[in-house]
């Protein structure tokens, strides 16, 4: 992969999305252009029943741009054909200074944990995955070596995230 990559990476509602969110605010406030990917396991669509595009996609075409003046949205329709790789939608992205990539748990990038008590599975997945490099919980956590931070602790998770992949001013 060209592109800088980092994940956040956990079961169900232990904390992705907002950590995502939090550290595409954090890291752009610190100058950085940030792209996201999320992952998602069910049917979902950003296009609704009635809109011109939706009509575009119901006929049939594979893919439908949508354009304006304010931004662009590219969707493309699987067809019955294989959910795409990680690697193979980082290719389709414009150039940034880092991709956060919330979910694809069994992909090999590097990936901070996020860990919640009231997640949906509260099993560790940092000991079966070697490119988990860093936990975020809300509660004690047990790193089994790799770096614990507070899941709040945005300042801190946003630096580490920098060190891990070489962020650096030039």
């Amino acid at each position: 992969m060209t592109k800088n990559v980092f994940g956040i990476t956990g079961w169900k509602n232990s904390g992705k999305t907002t950590l995502t969110e939090r550290l595409v605010t954090e890291l752009t406030r610190r100058g950085w252009n940030v792209s996201t990917v999320k992952h998602a396991h069910h049917a979902f669509d950003i296009d609704h029943e009635g809109t011109d595009s939706f009509r575009h996609r119901a006929a049939g075409a594979t893919e439908v741009a949508i354009v304006s003046g304010v931004r662009w949205a590219l969707m493309h329709e699987l067809r019955d054909a294989a959910e795409p790789v990680l690697g193979s939608i980082l290719e389709r992205m414009s150039p940034c200074d880092l991709v956060l990539v919330e979910g694809y748990k069994r992909e090999n990038h590097r990936k901070i944990e996020a860990r919640r008590l009231d997640a949906r599975n509260t099993a560790p997945l940092a000991p079966d995955d070697p490119n988990i490099v860093g936990i975020a919980a809300d509660h004690p956590a047990d790193g089994g070596g790799l770096p614990v931070f507070d899941l709040d602790d945005i300042g801190g998770i946003a630096d580490f995230v920098e060190t891990t992949t070489g962020l650096a001013r030039s």
